[in-house]
C-alpha cells in the first residue's frame, strides 16, 4: 500500500433550508483548485476513506472535495428515517454545489456513496459533469424481497435485512466499532476460498456484522492502527444510526426512483471494479454498456470491496487518467 496520506483538515458547509428539509451541515476536506471532482463515500465509512484520492487528484490539476455524508462524522444526522432516501442524499449534492458556488462536478462514489453519485445525472443531470462509479455501478438497487429470497426468509442472515428495524442493529454494532473496523478493514479472500467456507458452513450468510466476534480475522489488515483510530473515533462518537438508515430507505428508493439505473446515461462515466469484491462482484456491472453510451471500464486485480483504500495506487492512476482525457482543467 503506498500513496500520498495528505489529510485536509475539513469544514462545515451549511445547505440551506429547501422542499421540506431543514439545513443541513456537511463536514467538507478540500485540497487543489480547478474543475471539481466530489467523492462520496460508503458504508461504514467517512470521507476520510478517500485521503488517498484527494491529494492525487488535486496534484493532477483538480478541486478534489470529499465529504461526510449526511449521517456521518460531523455533518447533520437528522433523527427521521425518511431523511436518508437517495431524494434526501443526492439533494445534499446538488446544494453542496450551490454552497460552494460550483456550476457542476464529476462525483466519485463507492458503496453507498456509487448510489448517491449514480443519481446525480439522473435527478441533477444540469449540476453532473460526470461519474465515477468505485465498485458500485449504474444499476437500479434491488428491492428487500429479493433479498429475502436469497435467505430463506430469514432476515438475520442477511445484513441489510436486518438493518431494517430501527435500533435493531445499532443496540449491537455501536457496543463492537473497534471489532467492527478490525474486522472489515482487511485484504479479501478470493473467491474459490470464500466458496469453500460458504460450503462448509451448510448456509448463505451475508451478515457478517450481528456475530463480529465470530468473524476470523486471517487475512492482513489494509490501514494501518493511527488509520483505524480514525473510523473508531467518529464511529464511537456517533454510532452507525446515521449510515444505516441509509439501507431503511431501499424499498422506498426503488418505489419513487425507479429511473435511477435504467434510464439511459450519456455523460462521461467510469466504472472501476474489484475483482475480489465479495459485497459488489465485478459481473453486476455486465449491463452498463446498454444504459451507458459514453463509458470506459477498468478493474483492479485481487482487490476487495475497499479497493480505494487497499490499492490507493491504481486507483489513483484510473481516476487521474480519466479525468485528464475527459475533463482536462
Amino acid at each position: 500500500m503506498m500513496a500520498n496520506n495528505s489529510w485536509p483538515k475539513g469544514r462545515v458547509v451549511t445547505i440551506p433550508a429547501r422542499a421540506n428539509q431543514p439545513p443541513i451541515n456537511l463536514a467538507v476536506h478540500e485540497l487543489g483548485e480547478g474543475p471539481a471532482v466530489i467523492f462520496c463515500h460508503g458504508f461504514p465509512e467517512l470521507a476520510y476513506s478517500w485521503r488517498h484520492q484527494l491529494p492525487a487528484v488535486a496534484a493532477a490539476g483538480f478541486r478534489a472535495i470529499a465529504v461526510d455524508q449526511r449521517g456521518y462524522a460531523e455533518s447533520s444526522a437528522p433523527s427521521a428515517v425518511v431523511d436518508y432516501g437517495l431524494t434526501e442524499l443526492s439533494g445534499d449534492m446538488a446544494g453542496l454545489l450551490d454552497a460552494l458556488g460550483l456550476k457542476r462536478a464529476v462525483f466519485v462514489g463507492h458503496d453507498w456513496g456509487g448510489f448517491v453519485a449514480w443519481a446525480m445525472p439522473v435527478l441533477y443531470p444540469e449540476r453532473t459533469a460526470g461519474v465515477i462509479g468505485v465498485c458500485t455501478p449504474y444499476m437500479a438497487i434491488p428491492p428487500t424481497s429479493v433479498m429475502r429470497t436469497m435467505v430463506g426468509g430469514d432476515d438475520e442472515r442477511h445484513y441489510i435485512l436486518w438493518f431494517q428495524e430501527p435500533g435493531r442493529a445499532e443496540s449491537v454494532m455501536d457496543k463492537k466499532v473497534r471489532l467492527i473496523f478490525d474486522r472489515l478493514m482487511r485484504a479479501p479472500q478470493s473467491p474459490e476460498e470464500t466458496a469453500k467456507r460458504v460450503m462448509a458452513s451448510g448456509a448463505l450468510n451475508f451478515n457478517p456484522f450481528r456475530r463480529i466476534d465470530e468473524l476470523v480475522p486471517d487475512t492482513a489488515p489494509i490501514v494501518t492502527p493511527e488509520e483505524l483510530a480514525v473510523y473508531v473515533a467518529a464511529f464511537e462518537k456517533t454510532g452507525f444510526r446515521g449510515g444505516i438508515n441509509w439501507y431503511r430507505n431501499i424499498d422506498r428508493n426503488s418505489r419513487e426512483l425507479p429511473q435511477i439505473g435504467t434510464a439511459k446515461l450519456s455523460l462521461p462515466a467510469l466504472m472501476i471494479t474489484a475483482e475480489w469484491d465479495a459485497a459488489l462482484p465485478p459481473r453486476l456491472a455486465d449491463g452498463m454498456p446498454a444504459l451507458c453510451s459514453d463509458l470506459e471500464t477498468t478493474q483492479i486485480a485481487r482487490a476487495g470491496h475497499w479497493v480505494q483504500q487497499e490499492f490507493p495506487n491504481e486507483v489513483n492512476a484510473a481516476i487521474v487518467g480519466w479525468l485528464k482525457r475527459r475533463m482536462r482543467p
